[in-house]
């Protein structure tokens, strides 16, 4: 039986002549995936030996990678504040600069009792879920144009023990919202679309050529979806509603300028490490 570190070696290097940066890390965890071993005892030696029909599992998928095909696709997991979701081509693969946008909701709830919060263009869920998860008293409404999105968050909601505090909703925006919710939220959070569409083709093609574009496009600036929820996220605040939006490291002051002239205040520009423009928030006082 074929030796597993000498397998482990080939895809190495298969992916390291494809130009894949991560090839080491990329391949032990196809490794793991595909042998449903830990890349610990698989790197300790304590797995040996492996199967030929995990061979060419192993082989397909690394060819699958080296042509650019992103991994958390591959694997089926991508982590998100210490939570395990599950994504694949139908939602956009959380980052790790949303966590930065999800860190300021929940400090912000910290002092609020029973909040009501409305999550827009949800995606794999990883902020409803994430905040379901953290908030104790929360009530969560997630909102995704995307019926294949929604059946994968609801999936995460699901895996992660949330799904009785997330109320799922298909809706372009806020076009099947019932009336009733108008009113309703102490918090809007949204990590919307938000690049410009003439960038998306000099995206990496990990992105560019995988990642639903649905899920990218934020029209020719980059702030068509800002726009449209700042405007009609105004009804559906409870009084000094918040409202919580990451965005492009260049759109801070673009993003502030559209909620100022819908009435919003406060509104308070969040850097990420690199010092980028990575999340506002805002203000809303109802009239």
């Amino acid at each position: 039986m074929p030796k597993i570190m000498d397998i482990l070696k080939q895809g190495k290097e298969k992916l390291k002549d494809s130009g894949i940066n991560t090839s080491s890390l990329d391949a032990e965890l196809i490794m793991s995936y595909v042998t449903h071993e830990s890349r610990e005892r698989i790197l300790a030696r304590l797995v040996c030996n492996i199967a030929d029909t995990d061979i060419d599992n192993y082989f397909n998928l690394i060819d699958k990678r080296a042509g650019g095909y992103p991994l958390q696709y591959i694997t089926n997991h991508q982590e998100f504040m210490s939570l395990d979701f599950y994504v694949d081509e139908r939602v956009l693969i959380p980052r790790p600069d949303t966590e930065i946008l999800v860190e300021n909701v929940i400090k912000y709830c910290k002092n609020n009792k029973n909040v009501v919060l409305l999550d827009m263009c949800t995606g794999s869920g990883c902020i409803a879920v994430t905040l379901a998860k953290y908030i104790e008293n929360i009530s969560v409404v997630a909102v995704d144009i995307s019926r294949e999105a929604l059946d994968v968050a609801k999936r995460n909601a699901e895996n992660n023990s949330v799904a009785d505090k997330i109320t799922f909703i298909q809706s372009n925006l806020f076009e099947n919202l019932d009336k009733r919710y108008i009113n309703s939220f102490d918090i809007i959070v949204s990590n919307p679309p938000y690049i410009e569409s003439s960038i998306i083709p000099a995206l990496l093609r990990e992105v560019k050529d995988f990642e639903p574009k649905i899920a990218l496009d934020g029209g020719e600036t980059g702030v068509d979806f800002y726009k449209i929820i700042s405007k009609k996220s105004i009804e559906y605040f409870k009084r000094n509603g918040r409202l919580f939006y990451e965005i492009g490291y260049n759109q801070g002051n673009n993003v502030k300028n559209i909620l100022l002239d819908f009435g919003f205040d406060n509104i308070n520009i969040i850097k990420d490490l690199a010092e980028k423009d990575r999340v506002v928030t805002s203000i809303y006082n109802l009239k």
